[in-house]
């Protein structure tokens, strides 16, 4: 009884408090926490029995004792029974949570962004400017103009685009394959070897290049992406994920289409360094019809020896992988007399 008119004595303490579905904050007087309790009820319209009083911040639940030591205008969450409040991870979910075209919350960030002075800040609501403009949902050309730009206008699709992209990609790997015949200067390994790449050229055209890494409108066992078109980068060679979590969607924008072209296929077993070499070493003294080439085109062309990572995930130092030895050539079948 003592304690309780010791807090009636005690100076009003001057708090804001809110409800935890709300972000309208009201400023309140009160000398003690059921002084609170009760004038925020009223003011919320929640029942009186079985509420507590929570942190905005963190979440910290607030005790008689610990109301007191508050400071003044300190923010505060009025919760009833069965409800729980983990600070401000609950505000990102609630802004998570917004339809990503919700026109306010652009109009919010926009505004911000213009009085905004720290770059920190302007970086990260420019992020949040750009993911909240996604028009991923949209596929062909009439609808997004503004994705197309600067593409040729036989594409009338993001999918036909993304596909043609990644064709390219891999068109590029044969070009480098082919490049190196010249390199090469025994006319009979130089000859075994054009065989070879001639070999490659037709099962690459056979699988269309494999275009449909790229393409969300193929089956899931065929694309790098989901069906909305979001990529996830996949770690460095010699790691089994990424430690930064990137994620890109080329098809939300022109911007994310642009930066996706930073991303790489990063052969695991190198490419230029390795398989190529291998490739023209095992020649040597061979004929094109001794070579594996079924190990080989999936190590140049597939995703068995490709990973999708953000460019500050691909190492360009040596991988120091070698090809397997086992593999190279065609095993020798053995007849039984």
């Amino acid at each position: 009884c003592g304690r309780e008119n010791m807090y009636k004595l005690t100076k009003p303490k001057l708090v804001k408090i809110r409800s935890a579905n709300e972000a309208r904050k009201y400023g309140i007087a009160a000398a003690n926490l059921k002084e609170l309790i009760k004038k925020g009820c009223n003011l919320l319209k929640v029942s009186s029995s079985k509420v507590h009083v929570c942190l905005y911040e963190d979440g910290t639940v607030v005790t008689e004792e610990y109301f007191q030591n508050l400071p003044d205008n300190t923010e505060l969450v009025l919760l009833p029974e069965g409800q729980s409040w983990n600070g401000l991870v609950h505000e990102i979910n609630q802004v998570l949570g917004l339809d990503r075209d919700t026109d306010l919350l652009i109009s919010a960030a926009k505004d911000l962004l213009s009085d905004e002075h720290s770059h920190k800040r302007r970086r990260i609501l420019g992020d949040l400017l750009r993911n909240l403009r996604d028009n991923s949902e949209v596929e062909n050309r009439e609808e997004d103009k503004d994705w197309f730009e600067g593409i040729d206008s036989r594409f009338k699709t993001k999918s036909a685009y993304m596909k043609f992209n990644c064709e390219s990609r891999i068109r590029g790997y044969l070009k480098e394959v082919d490049g190196y015949t010249q390199t090469i200067t025994n006319a009979k390994t130089k000859g075994e070897y054009k065989k070879v790449v001639e070999i490659l050229a037709e099962k690459l055209k056979a699988a269309r290049y494999n275009g449909t890494y790229f393409d969300r409108s193929e089956r899931d066992i065929h694309r790098l992406c989901t069906e909305e078109g979001w990529f996830t980068c996949q770690g460095a060679f010699d790691e089994n994920n990424c430690a930064f979590l990137h994620s890109i969607n080329p098809y939300g924008s022109r911007e994310s289409r642009i930066l996706f072209s930073t991303w790489n296929l990063d052969h695991l077993i190198e490419k230029k360094r390795t398989v190529i070499p291998t490739l023209a070493e095992a020649l040597k003294g061979k004929k094109s019809s001794d070579i594996n080439m079924d190990y080989f085109y999936k190590l140049l062309f597939t995703r068995e020896n490709l990973k999708l990572v953000h460019i500050v995930c691909h190492k360009k130092g040596a991988h120091e992988l070698s090809c397997d030895s086992r593999k190279i050539y065609k095993r020798v079948r053995r007849t039984v007399k």
